[in-house]
């Protein structure tokens, strides 16, 4: 059991898989420093200079005005992280797209290296050995029926 565990272990497909992890890991860190450092204050901006990831609604408790969602939630009120869940979104949808991209550009890759740039066309020298065969009993038929 332990050398089949080794076995499986030793395979490509789970060392690209744990090489995966770890650069998805590292990428998801980029992808959330663009987000909130980035893409969320010009998003502040248009909306009239408000923290975008901060927004939320109290739904029940108390919460002392002008605190921030952490300070909400220390609260123990039930808070409506509405700026939390589309940074979230806004986070998945570039780590899609830039996965997205990354997938079709080795689909595209993979592509290229499976056919051969110089593929020569198909010559055709004459009849195939069938083809011979059936004109060689077609011919001893009709001699066969003339005689």
């Amino acid at each position: 059991m332990i050398k089949e565990f080794r076995d499986f272990i030793a395979k490509g497909n789970v060392m690209d898989l744990a090489v995966g992890i770890i650069i998805g890991a590292a990428f998801t860190a980029i992808v959330t420093s663009l987000v909130n450092d980035l893409i969320n204050p010009i998003i502040g901006l248009i909306i009239g200079g408000i923290d975008f990831t901060s927004m939320y609604v109290v739904l029940s408790g108390e919460v002392p005005a002008g605190t921030g969602l952490a300070a909400a939630r220390e609260s123990g009120a039930a808070v409506f992280a509405y700026g939390a869940f589309l940074t979230s979104c806004i986070n998945f949808m570039i780590i899609a797209f830039v996965v997205f991209m990354l997938v079709k550009s080795v689909n595209r890759i993979k592509s290229m290296a499976e056919k051969p740039d110089d593929v020569e066309p198909e010559v055709k020298t004459g009849p195939s050995e069938i083809d011979v065969l059936i004109e060689i009993r077609d011919e001893l038929k009709s001699a066969k029926a003339s005689s």
